[in-house]
């Protein structure tokens, strides 16, 4: 599976921009902003995750045209906005701003024991424990999804399923019943959310028997959402962890011509894997084709090895293969 774009809201390509401008340079472009903007960049760069260096490619393109630098994550996050923002505004109206609300709330949050984290949302309404899970580590969203009632797991996940961003205010309701402080509810910061892709890393933590039963009660309700998710569970390098008389039948139906594509990208690993499932006359007829086939589009590589995660998906279903899940993987 290839990552899709990361679409960022506008506060969050604001701190993009500024991490990655030198300080010399930042402090008089903070100094133009209001207070409550700087209330907003100060929220978005406590809850960013890390980004790919193309998200920043796009937000130079929007502003400098000829920009060529990119930085793959927030660097000095908080701190660094903090030390802009002094220079900018002074200590005092700093200290002001940046101090009166916890910059790691969500960093508590998810600090917490998930299984009194699930008691604490259970009588919560789904948005709100979607909004949680959207910002944990996944395999700490698998475990808190596992420690909610059975009947609260479809919604909380149909609801992160389909999620592009998430205001910062809605996580104060969780605040109040864990006694914690969060940005105030003026602030319309937003976090964007890849919610079929966040989903797709829970459900991969999630032992099989609980998955399955989980996506199985969505599915009833929203099949396309389910098929997106299992399309975004496994990427082709996966395929590296199936056994080799599977691998026979995997390739038993991946026709010749979409196999030689989707190789075009792939890891010597993989490639090496896949070999072992054909005939050694067969595997040299690929390395031949591979070689022959000159430049390629990557989005047709893309489309060529997301159809042969599906006809892997396919035969798990109908029990030729197993791709597993990361918690069984565990046991």
């Amino acid at each position: 599976m290839v990552d899709k774009p990361t679409q960022l809201t506008g506060p969050e390509k604001a701190v993009l921009l500024l991490l990655s401008l030198d300080e010399s340079t930042a402090a008089p472009i903070m100094g133009e902003l209001d207070p409550g903007d700087v209330r907003k960049l100060r929220e978005v760069a406590a809850m960013m995750r890390a980004v790919p260096a193309s998200a920043l490619d796009r937000v130079y393109a929007e502003f400098v045209e000829d920009a060529h630098q990119a930085i793959a994550v927030p660097r000095g996050g908080i701190r660094y906005l903090r030390r802009v923002a002094t220079r900018a505004l002074g200590e005092s109206r700093t200290q002001e701003i940046f101090d009166e609300a916890p910059a790691t709330a969500m960093d508590r949050i998810a600090a917490m024991d998930p299984t009194v984290l699930g008691g604490v949302l259970e009588n919560e309404h789904p948005q709100v424990i979607a909004a949680i899970l959207s910002q944990l580590p996944s395999d700490r969203a698998a475990k808190l999804v596992e420690a909610l009632p059975e009947g609260v797991r479809a919604a909380a996940l149909t609801r992160l399923g389909t999620m592009t961003e998430v205001p910062a205010g809605l996580l104060e309701e969780v605040a109040t019943a864990l006694s914690e402080d969060l940005p105030p509810p003026g602030v319309e910061a937003a976090l964007s959310v890849d919610g079929v892709g966040r989903s797709a890393q829970l459900v991969r933590k999630l032992k099989k028997e609980t998955s399955e039963s989980l996506l199985t009660e969505i599915e009833g309700q929203d099949s396309q959402l389910v098929a997106a998710i299992r399309r975004n569970m496994y990427s082709f390098e996966d395929l590296a962890a199936i056994d080799q008389r599977a691998m026979r039948e995997l390739l038993k139906a991946v026709p010749g011509d979409r196999l030689t594509l989707a190789l075009k990208t792939a890891s010597e690993q993989l490639k090496n894997h896949l070999f072992s499932g054909m005939s050694k006359r067969a595997a040299d007829r690929v390395r031949e084709d591979l070689d022959l086939l000159g430049a390629v589009r990557l989005s047709d590589v893309e489309e060529a090895q997301r159809e042969i995660v599906e006809i892997a998906l396919r035969l798990e279903s109908e029990g030729v293969l197993s791709l597993g899940s990361d918690a069984d993987a565990m046991v």
